[in-house]
């Protein structure tokens, strides 16, 4: 399957047009206090040319990979962790800002995660995947709809984010989002050309490197891995940079926005020159990583070179970020 819905749903335009929710420009004042104590929490990347980009052959063509291609990065520093339940909700606390999610009233879950008290919540399922569901009352503080919360998922990624909500949290933090290129090179973590942050084997010796899928997708998890759904930012062995679950989890906004045309040169799809990065609007924005819904069978965009896409205003149970900064 190739189509981008199978990593995460989409609000269309029939479902915006009554909503308060507006892509206008996020006015969020910076916080000083809070952008200096992030800030030293990032990971100090040396930048420089890498190879970057797949000829993987289980690529999917539409997703314009390739070509491998060298890129230069300038040096810059990244979060070693995508953004937490706790660390959203302390910007929340100090800027009362809601999300769209919350704006719009509803969210896109992962059916089989939605609470049998909540099914009353379910406007429906998406055509094509209908695992995806919208459901009311689904946003970062209710995962998966009424009744479900974050207590025990303060260190857990914060979901239910779109790319304006992620861009508030930055103008809030002063960081920014990973362009294509930052994000490429960070995933790496050192290593040329391999398949995933630490290396060529999805499972080395055995040992699961990250939070995806297991079993028979949709309708079974093994759980192999550990965790069913989202799994807290610190889990897995961290890259050669020192970055977790640059692979799995959750899908990670970038800066740029999408773009499927490849050159063959410098100026091809996410090289962090293809239209961004980006101050707002519907994108469609590229995301990165893969998440804990990604399976072999359908949907294995958790390779380090795998992009996928979505509009700005869309957000779901599987879709956080990781800020990064100037050196």
């Amino acid at each position: 399957m190739s189509d981008h819905r199978c990593c995460g749903a989409r609000r269309e335009p029939s479902q915006t047009a009554s909503s308060t929710s507006t892509n206008s420009t996020i006015d969020v004042t910076s916080d000083r206090s809070a952008a200096a104590r992030i800030r030293r929490r990032l990971v100090s990347l040396p930048g420089g040319p890498f190879r970057m980009g797949s000829e993987d052959p289980d690529a999917f063509p539409d997703d314009a990979e390739g070509p491998i291609r060298v890129v230069t990065v300038d040096p810059f520093r990244i979060a070693p962790t995508t953004v937490t339940t706790a660390e959203f909700a302390t910007f929340v606390k100090r800027t009362g800002y809601v999300t769209e999610a919350e704006r719009f009233g509803w969210s896109f879950v992962f059916e089989p995660f939605v609470p049998d008290r909540a099914q009353a919540a379910v406007r429906g399922a998406v055509a094509g995947t209908p695992w995806w569901v919208a459901v009311d009352g689904a946003d970062w503080r209710h995962p998966e709809g009424p009744g479900s919360g974050i207590g025990n998922r303060s260190n857990h990624p914060v979901v239910h984010v779109s790319h304006d909500d992620a861009l508030a949290y930055c103008a809030w933090s002063g960081t920014r989002l990973p362009n294509e290129a930052e994000w490429e090179y960070a995933a790496r973590g050192g290593l040329d050309g391999a398949r995933f942050p630490w290396g060529d084997e999805l499972l080395p010796r055995g040992r699961h490197m990250c939070n995806i899928w297991q079993g028979e997708f949709p309708s079974h998890n093994t759980v192999d891995d550990g965790h069913l759904g989202t799994a807290p930012v610190r889990s897995f062995r961290p890259n050669g940079y020192g970055l977790y679950n640059m692979s799995g989890n959750v899908w990670e906004w970038t800066a740029d926005r999408w773009e499927a045309d490849s050159d063959g040169g410098g100026g091809g799809p996410g090289n962090g020159d293809g239209g961004g990065p980006g101050n707002g609007g519907e994108g469609p924005w590229t995301m990165r990583g893969g998440s804990y819904l990604c399976h072999h069978s359908y949907c294995n965009r958790y390779r380090v070179a795998a992009r996928t896409q979505n509009t700005g205003d869309s957000s779901g149970g599987n879709l956080g970020f990781r800020t990064v900064a100037d050196a």
